[in-house]
């Protein structure tokens, strides 16, 4: 599918908000990169899934995927050598535990979603790796007992700490450091129990500075025999680390040799968060597992544009059975566009495996191509105007539609001016049916209109109107023709009946007169008669425009041509556009009279009495009338020469 089609219906809003159901970043991901399938029974497997994932919702909405961490990076890491740090090994952990709650919770699930439940037996057995991860982590931390040796040396550790600690009490309690001593307290520093001491009495004290006060007049002093003890508790540290890093390499080493088994439980678990995070967006929308078909049928049951939410009006089109082609036509906001976007978005979505929100005997014909044009699509870059950017859309269809695609296109033609407008959609949808294509197209223009009448396999339809509210209803009648309304809505608002007669006549559609009705209050009344009031002197220079605009030429009169110049003789007129028939050698033509000019009137040219038909008329007319004239000559007919 084109990135045009994708964009116009919207698509990729769909796929965010599906998006937003999924708990890794990685099933977003996929779900954002969506694109529908082509094949049928590809599409059917993967609305099936989503089908039983909502079984499965149905009867336990509490899926243990919500903490599922993912793991690929600690997997790499451990495979360049590198340990795991204790907090990516309780991310591990983590996955492992919640990979063993998924497993038990699809062993009762078998009988509601057969295949779905059945994805988790392709995780493997791992219970020993969760097993010694969960027995050396504690809340974060390489536990005491995760070896004997560990335990041994963070025993060794507290005792010493306590005996560093304890040792530099009894020197701040001490007489003979008492008068040295800024405060009798200890005070850690840098990790170093020290003891604040009188910056005048620093040599007093046998020991090492490791801070001084902001005022300069206290230093912090550790002990000699504090230090003493402070690097014994330091070589106990170090062992001890030495002993924690050998047992995050052997978890890391755990982790790698299980490295096949968690890459296909981490697919697993990827597949089972964008199933359900399909199955709970369509949940959200109401949606149904649509009927797949393969006869070009696009039947959709009371089916609703999922971005419209409650305001959507469910939409009833039961497309197809032979017909290749739908004419829509209706008023302007009457929901036209909205039948295109929702029958194009509601099979893209179907092809993706996204439940539809519509009836239950929805059936949907899985299309090779869809293409779309809708709206202006006027491309800055390429400095085109609506029209021009949107026929190129059209040719690039016509180009590439064929039997198996859907084509749907908005008010096809306009932009531009309306006979050629609709002289080119007509081409255009009649190519397009050639093809084979299914097409849905709206049209104000009668042509397409009578065109669908008239032709097998191309069908009408209109969007239902209600004169009286002056609302669309929003609803598709097939098989029927609609109109703009732009007549009713004028006179509902109060356009004055002799104008809504007027232009009826006009636009050449038959109507009948519309009288003003006799209960008319008499406030309606007046704003009635202010629309065919006429000011008398606007009225007045436009008949004065109207004697003076067009001269008057006489038959005979020798006049001149613009723009080159050439001299004809008039014959008759003017029209009521202002138009003369004027003969120039030999030949009538019809000029407009702003193009003539008096050169040498009839009156000084030829007698009173002269026969102009010697000018402008054969000589087998004038032998003609002259005998019709004479006498009455069976089968003789006098035909007028124009």
């Amino acid at each position: 599918m084109n990135k045009t089609t994708l964009q116009q219906l919207d698509y990729n809003r769909i796929l965010n908000t599906a998006a937003s159901f999924a708990h890794t970043e990685r099933a977003k991901r996929t779900i954002l990169a969506s694109e529908p399938k082509t094949v049928k029974k590809q599409i059917a497997h993967m609305l099936e899934e989503v089908r039983e994932a909502v079984r499965i919702l149905e009867i336990s909405s509490s899926i243990p995927l919500h903490a599922i961490d993912e793991i690929t990076t600690y997997i790499e890491q451990a495979k360049k050598g590198l340990f795991l740090q204790p907090a990516q090994l309780q991310r591990v952990l983590s996955f492992l535990e919640h990979c063993r709650k998924l497993k038990t919770f699809m062993k009762d699930k078998v009988s509601v979603a057969p295949n779905v439940a059945n994805y988790v037996h392709a995780i493997g057995d791992l219970r020993d790796v969760e097993e010694e991860i969960g027995r050396c982590l504690r809340n974060g931390r390489i536990d005491d007992h995760a070896s004997p040796e560990l335990a041994d040396l963070r025993r060794h550790l507290r005792i010493r700490q306590t005996e560093v600690k304890e040792k530099a009490e009894a020197m701040c309690s001490s007489k003979k450091l008492s008068a040295y001593l800024q405060d009798p307290m200890v005070v850690e520093k840098n990790g170093r129990y020290t003891i604040p001491v009188k910056k005048q009495y620093r040599s007093k004290v046998n020991g090492t500075i490791v801070d001084t006060s902001a005022s300069g007049a206290t230093v912090f002093m550790e002990p000699r025999e504090v230090a003493m003890l402070y690097e014994e508790l330091q070589i106990l540290a170090a062992e001890e680390q030495q002993e924690v890093e050998r047992i995050l390499y052997t978890l890391t080493a755990l982790v790698h040799e299980k490295e096949q088994d968690l890459n296909v439980a981490m697919e697993t678990v990827h597949h089972y968060d964008v199933i359900f995070a399909k199955a709970k967006y369509g949940r959200s929308i109401d949606g149904i597992v649509p009927d797949l078909n393969e006869d070009f049928r696009i039947h959709l049951d009371e089916a609703r544009h999922p971005l419209l939410g409650e305001q959507a009006v469910p939409l009833t089109l039961p497309f197809g059975n032979g017909d290749r082609t739908l004419i829509i036509t209706g008023p302007n906001t009457g929901g036209k566009t909205v039948t295109l976007k929702t029958a194009g978005l509601l099979t893209l979505m179907a092809q993706t495996g996204l439940l539809v929100p519509a009836g239950k005997s929805t059936s949907l014909h899985v299309f090779r191509h869809v293409f779309v044009d809708i709206g202006d699509g006027q491309s800055i870059e390429q400095n085109l105007s609506t029209f021009s950017s949107r026929m190129t859309n059209i040719i690039r269809i016509l180009e590439e539609a064929d039997a198996n695609s859907l084509v749907l296109v908005d008010e096809l033609g306009s932009g531009t001016d309306p006979n050629e407008g609709m002289a080119l959609a007509q081409v255009i949808i009649e190519q397009l049916f050639a093809k084979g294509t299914i097409t849905l197209a709206t049209t104000h223009y009668r042509e397409l209109k009578a065109m669908a009448d008239q032709t097998e396999g191309i069908m009408n339809g209109s969007m239902a109107f209600n004169v009286e509210t002056l609302q669309p209803t929003y609803r598709l009648v097939l098989g029927e023709t609609g109109n703009s309304q732009a007549f009713e809505i004028a006179y509902k608002l109060g356009l004055h009946p002799q104008l809504i007669t007027r232009a009826h006549k006009l636009s050449g559609s038959p109507a009948e007169p519309i009288g003003i009705p006799a209960n008319l209050p008499q406030a309606k009344k007046r704003k009635y008669e202010r629309q065919l009031s006429i000011d008398k002197y606007t009225d007045q220079r436009r008949q004065k425009k109207k004697q003076t605009a067009i001269p008057q030429f006489s038959q005979g009169d020798n006049v001149t041509v613009s723009p080159d110049r050439s001299v004809g003789i008039v014959y008759k007129g003017p029209d009521e556009t202002g138009h003369y028939i004027v003969q120039i050698k030999g030949e009538k033509q019809r000029i407009n009279h702003k193009r003539l000019k008096l050169h040498i009137p009839a009156s000084e040219l030829y007698p009173p009495d002269y026969d102009f038909d010697i000018i402008f008329k054969s000589v087998e007319y004038r032998k003609t009338k002259r005998v019709v004239e004479r006498k009455y000559e069976e089968g003789l007919i006098l035909r007028e020469e124009e």
